[in-house]
């Protein structure tokens, strides 16, 4: 008898990035936030109108850092939908820092010389209620249209740009062949020097820096820049710092920014920390942003001559590389002015 061949391995199913898989599992009801956090579900405030107009998204490894029973908490107070964003406030527009007339080509948005912002992608791992990008078109100008060729070509032939930024939403949202996708494409411009990457997700979703995304960090022909947003000290924990030191021993040059925000970070106390705590983790401090005035966001506004005192306060008491520039966003300024 001739014995039964062995049966053949069969080949496992393709699993999607541990990131990936806690991305969709971030939590999207403020019901199921609140009861996480010990918080009674009929917090007063939370807004139904506010959720339907700007979802609520907040990965759990984010919500465990947030102190349980506080309501005022400065990580819930970003992302937790309130009434008070739907107040019509005078000053306040849909697109707050001119990006409409900025746009140069499909997702392609100039504005200040040497630079091009890709609008690389709509998602982002959580959504920030005081998001100046709140309510812009993701549908129609995103750059990763039509596999990024309007967006390159664009790029291509302006000699004038020598640093491409990537933005959104959040472009390490997109997965690390769609992004190896972009920089194959741009690898031969021979006038781009320098690449910077605009992202929240290291902080608010550490586990995306992986290995694939830091070989393809790895393979850029570029000096590369990620500039980080945490607004809070209390946004670090050991799975951040983690994150960081994979980010560094590639060679990549950590900076943040962070905007001023009512009841999250507007004291010299929590700016201090924020400082700190970044440099901790091998980040440097970079800005400070009062807020850009979109509309939904005036509860997080600080007048800027609060803004300024605080700074000051700041400078007094920190070291100079520690103190971010206090700068605000004007449409149609060559660069962030200064306050």
């Amino acid at each position: 008898m001739i014995p039964a061949a062995p049966a053949a391995p069969q080949p496992r199913p393709l699993q999607a990035p541990r990131w990936q898989q806690l991305w969709r599992e971030a939590v999207r009801d403020p019901g199921e936030l609140l009861a996480m956090l010990g918080l009674p579900p009929d917090l007063p405030g939370i807004s139904p109108a506010a959720i339907d107009q700007f979802a609520l998204r907040v990965p759990r490894g984010f919500v465990t850092r947030m102190r349980h029973g506080d309501p005022a908490d400065p990580l819930l107070r970003q992302v937790l939908p309130l009434d008070a964003e739907m107040r019509p406030m005078a000053g306040f527009s849909l697109d707050a820092v001119g990006d409409g007339a900025a746009k140069s080509g499909h997702g392609v948005i100039q504005k200040y010389r040497g630079r091009a912002l890709l609008v690389a992608t709509g998602s982002c791992a959580i959504n920030c209620r005081y998001c100046f990008r709140r309510h812009f078109p993701y549908a129609e100008e995103t750059a990763a249209a039509a596999g990024w060729r309007e967006a390159v070509a664009r790029i291509r032939d302006d000699d004038s740009i020598d640093e491409v930024i990537l933005s959104g939403g959040d472009p390490l949202s997109l997965s690390t062949a769609k992004l190896t996708d972009l920089t194959d494409a741009l690898a031969g411009t021979p006038h781009l020097k320098r690449l910077r990457i605009h992202t929240r997700l290291p902080v608010v979703l550490p586990e995306r820096i992986d290995e694939p995304l830091l070989a393809w960090l790895r393979g850029l022909p570029w000096p590369t820049t990620v500039v980080l947003h945490a607004n809070h000290a209390n946004e670090f924990d050991a799975s951040v710092d983690a994150a960081m030191a994979r980010l560094r021993r590639e060679g990549v040059t950590l900076l943040n920014q962070a905007v001023l925000l009512r009841g999250v970070n507007d004291s010299v106390e929590a700016l201090a920390a924020l400082s700190e705590r970044g440099f901790a983790a091998g980040v440097l401090p970079y800005y400070l942003h009062q807020l850009d005035r979109v509309q939904g966001a005036a509860h997080f506004e600080v007048a800027d001559d609060t803004a300024r005192a605080l700074h000051a306060a700041l400078a007094a008491r920190l070291s100079g590389y520690l103190v971010p520039r206090l700068v605000r966003e004007i449409p149609g300024d060559t660069g962030k002015r200064p306050l």
